[in-house]
């Protein structure tokens, strides 16, 4: 996908990037290959393969829920940054929280966010079950992102706590995600969520297939979870 193409695809959804994006998201292409010579932040360097599979699928998620009518986003191990810097770029008004366990991709965010002239965003080291607990963090925001992390009876665990009654979780999903949504529907009942929708869909020109799960934050998380890191990938709540 190049970048018109990338330009179409957007404007076949019903966002159209002004000049300001489109240079934000041609020097956030730049830096990504940049300092991935000096660390391993991405397999993907191919200038079409980041605009398809970084920036397009990090919007997918806001072609099925509207992101201008939240304004705290707290991203669970965003590594480069995806999916909440693209979005940030779309929605400028968006204040940007990243949750990521390796301090190096921090650095990269910092000086990312400098050179893109994002405001209103914040990077933290640190593990989720960690910031789940939180005060500061703990059902403080909107929206709850996180993209191919891990399995959605872990991810819940990971991410609702963060979310704030009222607001939403929104997981960015490769393909058979019903098997993870079956697996995964008692532990978001525990951590008071539940599954909104899932949309499915290929994404253009490969034609792989995405999904993109809402789920709603319904009532309080219980005080015992997230609980200590590492304890909800050895033993997901299902």
């Amino acid at each position: 996908m190049n970048e018109s193409q990338f330009i179409e695809a957007l404007r076949a959804e019903g966002f159209e990037l002004n000049e300001t994006q489109l240079t934000q998201f041609k020097r956030y292409f730049e830096m990504l290959v940049e300092w991935n010579e000096k660390m391993n932040l991405t397999a993907i360097t191919d200038q079409e393969e980041v605009y398809l599979k970084h920036f397009y699928d990090s919007l997918s998620a806001a072609f099925h829920f509207d992101f201008t009518k939240v304004e705290t986003v707290c991203d669970v191990g965003a590594g480069a940054g995806f999916p909440s810097l693209p979005l940030k770029i779309l929605f400028p008004h968006l204040h940007v929280t990243i949750i990521d366990s390796l301090n190096k991709r921090i650095t990269f965010l910092n000086e990312l966010a400098l050179a893109l002239g994002l405001e209103g965003v914040a990077f933290h080291h640190g593990r989720a079950e960690e910031f789940g607990k939180n005060k500061k963090f703990r059902e403080q925001f909107d929206v709850v992102t996180a993209r191919a992390v891990a399995r959605m009876t872990v991810l819940a665990e990971y991410c609702l706590p963060l979310a704030k009654v009222g607001g939403s979780f929104v997981a960015l999903k490769a393909a058979k995600v019903s098997d993870e949504m079956a697996d995964a529907k008692n532990g978001l009942a525990v951590l008071g969520g539940k599954e909104k929708s899932t949309h499915q869909f290929l994404l253009p020109g490969e034609m792989s297939e995405r999904n993109i799960v809402v789920v709603d934050k319904l009532r309080k998380t219980p005080g015992k979870y997230p609980r200590k890191a590492g304890t909800p990938a050895k033993e997901p709540l299902i």
